[in-house]
C-alpha cells in the first residue's frame, strides 16, 4: 500500500450524513493514517429565520444514525457547538490536524462560510479539499455551447440525460480514529430550542435506503401515471434524505438506472437514450434533473435568494393581506385542495409535489401574495426544506423565475382538485369536516345549500375566501402592469 499523505485529517459533515458515496470520508481515509469525523452546530445556521423545527428534528436524528455507523467501522462523530469557521480551527489546533475535507456547497451563505474556512486554513499552512456530493453533476459542468448557465430546464436535461456519470462509492469498511478523541454530547432538538408537533418518519441513513429500495420494488414502474395523483401513496418520499444527504443523488440514480436494465425496453430508442427503459424510471430521474437545475441556478444567480430571478418582477404590486396570509397558513381558505395540502404539510411537515404547485400558484396569483412570503412559510415546515428547490419551485408557480410557468397561465383550485384527486381522498384524509360530501361537492362545497352543509356536518368549514374568477383577472391586471425587460 502507498504510504499516507497526511497524519490527521478532519472530515467536515454537513449535508453528508452518509457513509456511502461519501467522496470527502472516501478521500480523508485514503489519504491520512486517521480521520475525525466532525459536526458542528452552528448558531449562524440554527438562528436562521427559515431554519425549521422539523429539520433540526430530522437533523439531530441522522447525526445519531451517521454516529452509530460511523462506530460499527471504528470511528465515531465528533459533535461541536459553536461558530464557523471558530470550531473548525479550534479542532485542528486541538487534535493537531493536517487539514479539513468537505463536501461542496452552493447556496450563498454556504459559499461565503467555506471561502472563510478555506482562508483560515491556508493562513495556518493547512490543508482544505472540497468534492462534490450533494448534486449528480456540478453547476458548471453542463453548460450551453458558448459557456453560459442553462436557463431553461430542456436542454439541461437533455444533457444532464446524456452526460456519462460516475458509479456511488462505496461504504469505508474500517475509519482509524485518533487515540483520546472527545465529543460534545449530541444535543436534542429541544436542547437546541426547536419543538415541533409534526409527526414524520427519521431514522438517517438506514432508513433512507430501506425506502430508496421499497420505492425502486414497489412503486417506480408506475411514477409517471401516479406521482401527481393526490390520494395514491405514488411518490418516493425521498426528498428529506436527499436535502441532508442521507443518500447522495449519484447513489439513488445508480440504484434506478441499475433496475432499469433489469427491464425489457417499451420504448423508442430515442426513450431509451435517457437510459431507461421504463417510463416511471425517466420520469423519476427528471426530477433529479430538476434538483441539479435548481441548484445551479442558485450557484450562477444567487440574487434569487432576495429576489426575482427575472428582476423586472421584483415591480409586481403584490396585496399581501395578512389575513388572507394566514388563512391559507392555517388551510382555512375555503378551497378543499388548497386546505388539505396546507394541513398535510402542518402536521407531517412534507406536502405532496403536486399540492405544492396548487398552494403555490394560490397564494400568488388568487390570494395576490408575495411568493417570497410562501417560500419562507414552507422552509420553516418542511423537513425536506431545500433552499435551491424551494426557491426554484415557488418562483415557477409565481412565474416569476427560470423556466417558468407564465403568469398568465393560472391554477384553477377547483380543476385541480377535480383532476388530481377526482374522488376527493387527499381531502376527505386532511380536511374531515368534508368527510361525508360526495365527490360530486367536494372540491367546491360553496354549491351546497346551508341545509346540505348542516347535514353532512360541514356547516363550519368556510365559505371561499375570494373567488378565483375575480382574483384571476386580478391576477393578470397585476402581472400586465410589470414594465417589459
Amino acid at each position: 500500500m502507498p504510504a499516507k499523505k497526511y497524519k490527521t485529517l478532519i472530515v467536515w459533515f454537513r449535508r453528508d450524513l452518509r457513509l456511502h458515496d461519501n467522496a470527502a470520508l472516501h478521500e480523508a481515509i485514503a489519504q491520512a493514517e486517521a480521520v475525525i469525523p466532525l459536526f458542528v452546530f452552528d448558531p449562524a445556521i440554527l438562528e436562521r429565520a427559515d431554519t425549521g423545527a422539523a429539520r433540526v428534528a430530522f437533523l439531530v436524528d441522522a447525526l445519531g444514525v451517521l454516529d452509530a455507523n460511523l462506530q460499527k467501522a471504528g470511528g465515531r462523530l465528533i459533535v461541536r457547538r459553536g461558530c464557523v469557521p471558530d470550531e473548525i480551527l479550534k479542532a485542528v489546533d486541538e487534535y493537531g490536524a493536517d487539514g479539513v475535507f468537505h463536501h461542496r456547497e452552493y447556496e450563498p451563505m454556504g459559499r461565503n462560510r467555506d471561502a472563510a474556512v478555506a482562508k483560515a486554513l491556508a493562513e495556518r499552512g493547512k490543508v482544505c479539499e472540497a468534492f462534490s456530493g450533494l448534486s449528480q453533476f456540478e453547476p458548471e459542468e453542463i453548460q450551453s455551447q458558448a459557456g453560459t448557465p442553462y436557463t431553461v430546464f430542456g436542454p439541461y436535461k437533455r444533457q444532464w440525460f446524456e452526460r456519462p456519470a460516475e458509479g456511488p462509492l462505496p461504504a469505508p469498511h474500517t475509519i482509524t480514529l485518533p487515540q483520546g478523541i472527545q465529543s460534545d454530547p449530541l444535543p436534542t432538538a429541544a436542547e437546541l430550542k426547536f419543538t415541533t408537533a409534526q409527526k414524520f418518519e427519521c431514522g438517517g441513513e438506514d432508513a433512507a435506503h430501506k425506502i430508496l429500495h421499497e420505492f425502486v420494488k414497489t412503486k417506480i414502474d408506475t411514477y409517471d401515471t401516479t406521482r401527481d395523483i393526490l390520494g395514491e401513496d405514488g411518490t418516493s418520499k425521498l426528498s428529506r434524505h436527499l436535502h441532508l444527504g442521507t443518500l447522495s443523488p449519484r447513489f439513488v440514480i445508480d440504484t434506478v438506472r441499475r433496475a432499469g436494465k433489469d427491464k425489457p425496453s417499451k420504448q423508442s430508442s430515442e426513450a431509451r437514450a435517457e437510459h431507461q427503459a421504463e417510463p416511471g424510471h425517466t420520469t423519476f430521474l427528471s426530477e433529479l434533473a430538476w434538483h441539479d437545475f435548481y441548484l445551479q441556478i442558485l450557484h450562477h444567480f444567487p440574487h434569487v435568494t432576495t429576489g426575482a430571478f427575472r428582476p423586472q418582477f421584483d415591480a409586481l404590486e403584490w396585496e399581501n393581506d395578512d389575513d388572507l396570509f394566514a388563512a391559507w397558513k392555517e388551510g382555512r381558505t375555503g378551497y378543499p385542495i388548497v386546505d388539505a395540502a396546507m394541513r398535510q404539510m402542518n402536521s407531517e411537515a412534507w406536502m405532496h409535489n403536486r399540492g405544492r404547485m396548487i398552494v403555490a400558484s394560490f397564494l400568488t396569483k388568487d390570494l395576490l401574495i408575495d411568493w417570497r412570503w410562501g417560500e419562507a412559510y414552507f422552509m420553516q415546515q418542511l423537513v425536506d426544506g431545500d433552499q435551491a428547490a424551494n426557491n426554484g419551485g415557488w418562483q415557477w408557480a409565481a412565474g416569476t423565475g427560470t423556466d417558468a410557468q407564465p403568469y398568465f397561465r393560472i391554477f384553477n383550485p377547483t380543476s385541480q382538485g377535480e383532476k388530481f384527486d377526482p374522488n376527493g381522498t387527499y381531502v376527505k384524509a386532511w380536511v374531515p369536516e368534508l368527510a361525508r360530501v360526495p365527490a360530486k361537492f367536494i372540491h367546491q362545497p360553496w354549491k351546497l345549500s346551508d341545509a346540505e352543509r348542516e347535514h353532512l356536518g360541514c356547516a363550519d368549514y368556510p365559505k371561499p375566501v375570494v373567488d378565483h374568477s375575480v382574483q384571476r383577472e386580478r391576477a393578470l391586471a397585476m402581472y400586465g402592469e410589470v414594465p417589459k425587460p
